[in-house]
């Protein structure tokens, strides 16, 4: 009779990683990114409206109030740095909304195609590749109206708040960059897509606190303020470039039915643009089946 060993299962003592996959991995990236600058530089159009629409907005709408009593939208802050920092958290939404543009038009040109048909070594590389690369822009707009925020209204910023106008922007952006290039598979064409992008536009900014506090909104506009991501993005930011001493168990925001701090916040940005990676990445990868 033959015999039959039993075999052991044993963890192994030494992890071999693919660096051959990993360097395919960055290369893949960098002339995906490489590609979506070239097409940037030779139409600056996109770039630069993503500077003029936000500066106008600061301007225009900082001027319009400008003589308004300081006690009208808030007790100790100036409107026009009230209003920047709205203004800072809605040139990244704006920006990064405008994600999924480029994939559209490789969608319609054909181009999308021959990237598919590529032997990559995954496909989620033209979801990370232009997350990466429309992030980038994004931060590279916000930072130039966050310099004109701060040179026409004179208000100081301190070293340790840049990074968490960094870390807020950041997921913002990339969780609303997500969304718009989960758009650019659904939706048929780019007609319907800049549709949409102008339709949701201008309701997620007039149901945030961007231009004016929760206090000043009626109720039903409340309920919609509170519902809205970029209410606790710029509450944050607000907090913290008015607010000499803070700390991250600081409250800074108070809803219709809880209070959270500037932790809280920034967990809540994180859950929200880790749901939208995964969501956008089950979506895209059932699509390409």
């Amino acid at each position: 009779m033959a015999r039959y060993t039993k075999s052991i299962l044993q963890p192994r003592d030494i992890i071999y990683i693919n660096y051959f996959q990993i360097e395919l991995f960055i290369q893949e990236i960098s002339h995906l990114i490489k590609r979506l600058l070239i097409q940037t530089i030779r139409r600056p159009s996109s770039l630069l409206s993503g500077i003029i629409q936000p500066l106008l907005w600061l301007i225009l709408f900082g001027g319009l109030f400008q003589n308004a009593p300081v006690s009208l939208f808030t007790i100790e802050t100036k409107y026009g740095q009230f209003l920047s920092c709205g203004i800072i958290i809605f040139t990244s939404f704006t920006g990064s909304l405008n994600s999924g543009l480029p994939l559209i038009f490789d969608r319609e040109f054909g181009f999308l195609n021959r990237l598919l048909v590529s032997p990559m070594t995954s496909k989620d590389n033209l979801l990370i590749s232009s997350s990466f690369f429309m992030i980038g822009i994004t931060m590279f707009q916000t930072l130039i109206i966050m310099i004109f925020s701060l040179g026409i209204f004179n208000y100081s910023i301190q070293i340790n708040q840049i990074y968490i106008f960094f870390i807020i922007t950041l997921l913002i952006t990339s969780s609303i960059s997500n969304l718009s290039i989960g758009l650019a598979f659904i939706l048929p064409g780019h007609i319907e897509f800049l549709a949409f992008t102008l339709l949701i536009n201008l309701p997620m900014l007039f149901s945030s606190t961007a231009l004016a506090p929760l206090s000043f909104m009626p109720y039903w506009l409340q309920v919609l303020a509170n519902l809205n991501p970029l209410t606790y993005a710029i509450e944050s930011i607000r907090f913290i470039s008015t607010t000499n001493q803070w700390y991250y168990s600081s409250p800074v925001i108070k809803t219709l039915w809880f209070n959270l701090s500037l932790l809280q916040i920034i967990l809540f940005l994180s859950v929200i643009s880790t749901i939208s990676f995964t969501s956008i990445k089950t979506i895209i990868s059932n699509k390409l089946e």
